[in-house]
């Protein structure tokens, strides 16, 4: 609970560099320790060999069938079942919308990432959300 030494471990699966430093800095941020995968397959060898606190993962990398992804890290890890925070652009595709609610994931808008990432993370981890972010 206390902050001494250990930090929670995050593995971001992410493809696009410029999204990829932004998640980092803002876990960073958050004190969390973000280790990165550019794709699914990267992602799932590092969730075989390691263990995290929880996934970030953007739906939109390319190579990456969501379903498959979440059912093998789910597989392998049964720690992270509910630890998958998805990254999501918009989310207006019904397929997508679906999937989501199938899998019970929280998300988050890739928009709304810098105000919302922290809080969604600790509350996914069952940690105590920063004080005063509920301004009108």
């Amino acid at each position: 609970m206390g902050s001494g030494g250990l930090r929670r471990k995050i593995l971001i699966v992410e493809d696009e560099p410029s999204i990829r430093n932004i998640l980092y800095v803002l876990l960073a941020g958050h004190g969390f320790e973000g280790l990165v995968a550019h794709d699914s397959a990267e992602a799932l060898s590092m969730v075989r060999q390691d263990r995290f606190d929880a996934v970030l993962l953007d739906l939109r990398c390319p190579n990456l069938l969501p379903d498959q992804v979440l059912s093998a890290i789910t597989e392998l890890r049964p720690s992270l079942v509910g630890r998958v925070l998805v990254i999501t652009g918009e989310v207006a595709d019904p397929s997508v919308l679906a999937m989501l609610e199938r899998h019970a994931l929280p998300h988050v808008q890739q928009s709304r990432m810098v105000a919302e990432l922290g809080d969604r993370l600790k509350s996914l981890l069952g940690m105590n959300p920063s004080p005063a972010k509920s301004a009108s």
